[in-house]
């Protein structure tokens, strides 16, 4: 089944498998998931699409377990994972790679952002961006918080710093996505400033996703559709720190039938090893206009 997968995702891309096999670059890819449960059938077909596009250049597929948000994380979901992949059949190269494990590494790029004067310490409270005349709206209607860059010139008196920041430039950031095409985003109109070090002193997603990325040379990354809106944050990093961008290929999610997307969150279930043939051919299905 895996074998007549490969062929057919090559088929698909075949201009960029022979772009890539051209340019005589290795390929690297990841899949890197959140220990907060075990995969669901949304999570399953955004491996799927890593592994096979992998695979189809000939490249590498690395496994890394993204638990940098400890109080998510679920003990023994990362066991669980690895079990549901390996009865899929999604075998990865080389050893994991586990978050937790890099504080130093998080640290280190840390370091360089505050030596150029990229980061700055911020007091303030989630409640206190949301009650900004700039946010007033996008809180009612649930939508992300724009930081409006209170502490960028420095703390107010009085205030003791709660996170840090990285500063973002004005102007659009873009990418060209295999599936979406081209894709922009005015981080400082539509983000603001964002936290590299949380309040709780844990690193934040987006520093941690692109040091590994970075460290473990990554060429391409191919994920969900929903973390399409990460992809301007992890670009301005990925300069600062003057790595590489990768090739973007962000896939379809997979919906329930009232349309939400499925997520450990909202209760969808295990993919049970024991039925992997058949919750392999489900997600090939879906990603059959990929």
């Amino acid at each position: 089944m895996l074998e007549h997968m490969v062929s057919a995702w090559r088929a698909r891309h075949a201009g960029r498998v022979a772009s890539w096999r051209a340019a005589g670059r290795e390929y690297v890819g990841r899949f890197a998931p959140s220990p907060t449960g075990p995969l669901h059938a949304g999570s399953l077909a955004a491996a799927l699409a890593s592994w096979l596009d992998a695979r189809a250049h000939g490249g590498r597929w690395l496994l890394r377990i993204e638990d940098v948000d400890a109080p998510r994380s679920v003990t023994g979901a990362d066991q669980m994972i690895r079990a549901q992949l390996s009865a899929c059949g999604l075998t990865w190269d080389g050893e994991v790679m586990v978050q937790s494990t890099r504080d130093a590494a998080y640290a280190a790029a840390f370091a360089v952002l505050q030596a150029a004067g990229q980061v700055y310490p911020c007091a303030c409270t989630r409640r206190e961006i949301a009650d900004s005349v700039a946010n007033v709206r996008e809180h009612a209607f649930g939508r992300e918080l724009v930081y409006p860059g209170t502490c960028r010139a420095g703390l107010a008196p009085g205030r003791t710093p709660r996170a840090w920041r990285v500063r973002v430039p004005a102007g659009e950031i873009g990418f060209d996505d295999v599936l979406a095409g081209w894709r922009s985003q005015d981080l400082a109109r539509e983000v603001g400033d964002f936290v590299l070090r949380r309040a709780d002193s844990l690193w934040a997603y987006q520093l941690a996703v692109v040091v590994d990325d970075l460290a473990q040379g990554v060429t391409h990354v191919v994920r969900g559709a929903d973390l399409i809106d990460s992809t301007a944050r992890q670009l301005h990093l990925i300069r600062l720190l003057g790595g590489t961008p990768p090739e973007y290929l962000h896939v379809p999610v997979v919906v329930s039938a009232d349309g939400e997307k499925l997520s450990k969150q909202t209760g969808a279930a295990a993919i049970d090893p024991a039925g992997a043939a058949a919750a392999l051919a489900a997600a090939w299905s879906h990603l059959g206009r990929c």
